[in-house]
């Protein structure tokens, strides 16, 4: 790795930038207390806020050609849970804008902001994301200069395509952008694969390891947080 070749960072947001389920979670129950009183039918059908994560896992099976589509996977298993539960389904698009305007309300790791505002000074930042995120809601969005999601795209990470959209996004080559990010097959792999330096984001110890490669050269960083990153890009003055 060449550190010192770095000249554009792109994060990857869920359990990079904030804890991923624990948001998903704050917005199935609000969309749970919605139906609830919305559509009071779903009551039997959905007698805690959990069944909704079932029952989406349920039609995200059933659809595989909506893969990806996380809108449209939501959307549509909410719809399923009015019609099995003979409430109107046309209530489904409120309900879906309760629940993405929940998923929006984010808490970023402690080290998050402070090496953002440190980083982006130094860097052009873009954020390259697989979900359904929107930093204008989310906050944080003033650190970057671009945001790409696989639906804008049309490339879902590990694909190398959007890894190059992020780099043309601030005119730089692949090789010397640095991707960010807590899953080594979508976001290391990935971002190696197209041609970018990668730092993998390991906060805590987890089953998923680095396959063993003995013989050959470290490609990556590892970090367990981002300042950690600060201090690997710019030295030990860095935050």
């Amino acid at each position: 790795m060449r550190l010192g070749k770095v000249s554009a960072i792109s994060f990857d947001l869920d359990d990079t930038l904030w804890p991923f389920n624990a948001a998903v979670e704050r917005a199935e129950a609000a969309l749970h207390a919605w139906l609830i009183e919305q559509a009071p039918l779903t009551k039997r059908l959905l007698p805690t806020a959990q069944a909704l994560g079932r029952i989406r896992d349920e039609y995200e099976r059933s659809r595989p050609d909506l893969a990806g589509d996380f809108r449209a996977l939501r959307l549509g298993s909410i719809g399923l849970a009015l019609e099995l539960s003979k409430e109107d389904v046309f209530l489904a698009d409120q309900a879906y804008e309760v629940f993405y305007a929940a998923r929006q309300q984010v808490q970023f790791f402690d080290d998050v902001m402070p090496a953002l505002h440190w980083l982006s000074a130094r860097f052009p930042l873009v954020a390259v994301t697989n979900g359904n995120a929107d930093l204008r809601l989310t906050g944080g969005s003033e650190f970057f200069r671009a945001t790409l999601s696989a639906s804008s795209v049309g490339f879902a990470k590990p694909a190398a395509e959007i890894f190059h959209t992020a780099a043309r996004a601030v005119d730089i080559a692949p090789a010397e952008m640095l991707h960010v990010g807590d899953d080594y097959a979508l976001d290391v792999m990935g971002a190696l694969n197209a041609g970018l330096q990668a730092a993998w984001l390991l906060r805590e110890r987890r089953d998923e390891t680095e396959p063993a490669q003995p013989d050959a050269p470290r490609r990556h960083i590892t970090i367990k947080d981002l300042s950690m990153l600060c201090r690997a890009v710019g030295g030990p003055d860095s935050i």
